[in-house]
């Protein structure tokens, strides 16, 4: 958003830091980068900053006033389609949950719907909880003559 504050440093700077603010956000999307252009001027009263100068920006996010749900980007699992986490169910169970996400930063991501605050992730090893749930159903769709544990979806009383 214009006026939010920005920090940068330059390649041809290292170790400085310039500060300024957002000017502009070009309402124009790269479509093969998914990045936006946006207009940041940072006080220049030496003239050594130039246009097209490469630099790393990070731009401070608003104050929205409630506070976010996030979690460490590692917690969601992500086929391109889907965003998923895996919410501690006790007992060493887990229970997929779609998620819808918000913004990210700093490896982090905010849940804007599907997990509450007081819900816990799994953060480590979630593909491979995810790989063993995939490869249990796809042997469950084999059926090769096993029956289920009584109590085990599927199982019959």
């Amino acid at each position: 958003m214009p006026g939010q504050p920005a920090h940068a440093t330059f390649v041809a700077f290292p170790g400085r830091n310039f500060k300024g603010r957002v000017e502009v956000v070009y309402p124009s999307l790269s479509a093969e980068k998914r990045t936006a252009r946006v207009r940041i001027v940072p006080p220049n009263p030496d003239g050594i900053l130039r246009a097209a100068m490469f630099a790393t920006v990070q731009i401070e996010a608003a104050a929205a006033g409630a506070p976010l749900v996030t979690v460490p980007d590692s917690a969601v699992l992500d086929n391109g389609i889907r965003q998923v986490v895996l919410v501690a169910a006790g007992e060493g169970r887990f229970q997929p949950r779609s998620v819808t996400l918000g913004v990210r930063g700093d490896g982090w991501v905010q849940m804007t719907d599907g997990q509450r605050a007081s819900e816990r992730v799994v953060v480590g090893a979630n593909v491979l909880i995810d790989a063993e749930s995939n490869l249990r159903a796809a042997l469950q769709v084999f059926g090769n003559g096993d029956k289920p544990p009584a109590g085990q979806p599927g199982a019959k009383p």
